[in-house]
Formats: C-alpha cells, structure tokens, sequence
C-alpha cells in the first residue's frame, strides 16, 4: 500500500502550493511588444515596383514605428491585392507604390511625420497616398482629430474658417486666370460645391494635419492637408490650409491645451 501511495503521487505530479495567509500573490507582467525596426525598401519585379523610405531617427519612437509600419503595410498590401489579381497575366506597366515619410516636427513634446506618395494599379494616374501622424512621447501615443477636438461644435467653426480660405483661394485663381464671366461663374460654383462637401463638421474630413511650432515647440497652428478629390480635382493636387492657434484653442480639450502657444 505504500509503494501504491508514492506511485500514485509522482503520476498525479508535485502538489500544488497556496500562498500562505496574508503572502503576497507574485505575477508575471507581460512583455511589452517588440520595437518595429523601419528600413526602406526597395522591390523591383516584372509586375510591380515598391519603394518605401523612412526618415531617420524614426524608430527612436517604437509606438510611432508601429503607427507607420501599419500605413505602409496597408497600402502595400492593396497593390499586391490588385497584382495577385492578374494571376499568370502581366500588366501593360508595372503596378507602382511609391510612399516617402518624412519627419515634420521633433521636440520633447511632440513628433510629427508626413506620409506622401501614390499607388499605381492601372487607369490614367496613381492613387494619392497622404497622411499625416502626430505623437506625443510623454503619453506614448499618436494625437488625433476627434481627441484634440472631441465636440462637432468645434469642427463647424474650425471648418468654416478652412472653407472661407478655400473659396478665396478660387476666387483669386478665376482672377489670375481672366477667365470669360461665364467660364468663370461655372468655375467657381464647381470648385466651390466641392470644397462644401469636403470640409463639412464631420472629424473624418479633417483627420490629417501637422502642427507648425515656435522656437519654443508650442503650436502656432495647426496645418490641415486634403488630398486630391477631396476639396478639388486631381489637377489641383494636395491642398492645406493653416488655421491659427486662436481659431483652434476655444474648441481645443484642456489636455491639449498646453501645447499651444497662448494667443
């Protein structure tokens, strides 16, 4: 009956220990994520061409890396989604991702990078590729549009005052242009209609942007960029438009608020 008892204890193996009363229970912290180590790169094959670049000192900011990393993934991955579709047919060109990022804005408070490029899969012109990415390093995370100004009341104001430069901007190029009263008239109410549609109070239609700082860091204003399409034609490329810190703070959240230049 012993030897049956010692056999039975080493098959159901070492008996479980309980913390003693009032001993304080250890636990294991999980391990933070790898750090993402950006390279450019470089891919040429008989269907298509990637050429991605990254700005130096880019992965001081692993969070920011990552942020990065998933934006040229997603874009690579769609080009090599419309390559696949070939099957074992080639395209007349080769499909095309071209995406450059560059670094705007470093200081201890904030770190902006700007994302420009295009994917080609065919038709008349590329896909424009543009965003834009603010960090904030003392939080460890990116800042976005609906967390600096997180009420619609405050994209109607910020939004009219990027409309109204808009519609002057068109206005000023119909002058330049000496355009016939009527060509003009057509002009206008076109462009006009567009930039309407795209920079109504809704977050998503002003979700890229990049701040422009002082010699001290603090933002002087922000820099609001619309890629082709959105506030005009193709033709007319990437449009911005600046909106000074006294136009954003009223509508800026209090946690924000410090980042700005007072007025």
């Amino acid at each position: 009956m012993l030897v049956l008892t010692a056999c039975k204890r080493e098959a159901d193996g070492p008996p479980s220990v309980t913390p003693a009363e009032g001993e304080a229970k250890v636990e294991t912290a999980p391990a933070p994520p790898a750090a993402t180590e950006l390279k450019d790169v470089i891919e040429t094959q008989e269907s298509y061409i990637v050429g991605i670049s990254y700005p130096p000192g880019i992965n001081k900011y692993p969070g920011l890396a990552q942020a990065v990393a998933a934006y040229a993934d997603g874009a690579r991955a769609e080009l090599m989604q419309a390559v696949a579709g070939f099957g074992n047919d080639k395209p007349t060109a080769p499909y095309e991702l071209s995406l450059s990022f560059e670094k705007l804005v470093e200081t201890p408070q904030l770190v902006a990078v700007a994302a420009d490029g295009s994917r080609y899969t065919g038709g008349a012109h590329g896909e424009p590729l543009v965003a834009r990415f603010v960090w904030l390093p003392a939080q460890s995370r990116l800042l976005t549009a609906n967390a600096l100004v997180p009420k619609v009341e405050g994209w109607v104001e910020i939004g009219s005052y990027i409309r109204e430069q808009l519609h002057t901007g068109v206005s000023v190029r119909a002058d330049a242009d000496e355009m016939p009263p009527g060509e003009r008239q057509q002009f206008v109410r076109t462009a006009d209609k567009m930039i309407d549609e795209g920079t109504e109070p809704d977050v998503d239609n002003f979700r890229e942007f990049q701040p422009i700082v002082d010699a001290q860091g603090r933002i002087t204003a922000l820099r609001f960029v619309f890629p082709p399409y959105q506030v005009g034609p193709y033709a007319d490329g990437t449009q911005t438009v600046d909106v000074p810190a006294a136009v954003l703070l009223p509508h800026v959240a209090p946690e924000y608020a410090g980042l700005f230049a007072a007025s």
